[in-house]
């Protein structure tokens, strides 16, 4: 048995695939967020609804002009997007 053989992570997901700058990206987002919030485990308690919407409005924005910021935030439209994308993603794991 060579040593690949011996590591059992077949079938586990490559995470060295993920381009890296999304998740500095929605770090940049959350800790917005956090700041904003002061809870940062309070995006589990929002509908997901809200998280639909909001990704379709930053997505239609950055559709707009790819270069515009969130007024509020000031960080781009398309981190919301990803973020908003990944609560999504996390709340369909659950």
């Amino acid at each position: 048995m060579n040593k690949q053989e011996a590591k059992a992570d077949a079938g586990k997901p490559q995470l060295t695939l993920v381009p890296r700058q999304i998740l500095y990206d929605i770090a940049r987002v959350r800790e917005y967020g956090t700041q904003k919030y002061g809870d940062p485990e309070n995006w589990k308690q929002v509908d997901k609804q809200r998280y639909r919407d909001a990704a379709f409005r930053h997505f239609l924005a950055y559709l707009d002009d790819p270069t515009d910021v969130d007024e509020e935030s000031g960080l781009p439209h398309l981190w919301h997007l990803a973020c908003n994308i990944a609560f999504l993603c996390e709340f369909g794991r659950r």
